[in-house]
């Protein structure tokens, strides 16, 4: 089976961890996720500049790591990534920003990125409010 994933809570929200933990379980159970679509405050989980206590997990390498690990096709909605200041080379560059703070794996892109997702994927689920 094909999934979609869109994740709509931040960081700090129970939902991201819930997100990645299906993501894994989906792939362990040998289905496919066609795309992982990040969207509202998700975007924050690209960042580049996120620093977690030594006490807590790092939410953020570890979406990192199971992206590239597993080569994931990782889409952060560009409109809200802008609104909350997460640009990677090409946007820092267009709105004259002096630095980036994501990039791969990951990829801004619109919103078309995600109703792709929606006609190619056998199940959709979301994640977060």
């Amino acid at each position: 089976m094909n999934f979609a994933i869109v994740l709509l809570s931040g960081p700090q929200d129970p939902a991201a961890r819930s997100a990645l933990n299906f993501a894994r379980a989906t792939l362990d159970a040998g289905h496919q996720i066609s795309r992982l679509f990040f969207y509202r405050d998700a975007v924050h989980l690209a960042t580049a500049l996120a620093v977690q206590p030594q006490d807590e997990a790092d939410i953020y390498a570890d979406w990192r790591a199971f992206i590239s690990e597993n080569q994931l096709d990782a889409v952060v909605c560009i409109a809200a990534a802008l609104r909350r200041g997460v640009l990677d080379d090409a946007e820092a560059s267009r709105w004259q920003r002096p630095v980036a703070n994501t990039g791969a794996p990951w990829e801004l892109s619109g919103l078309g990125q995600w109703v792709d997702s929606l006609q190619t994927a056998d199940r959709t689920v979301t994640f977060g409010t």
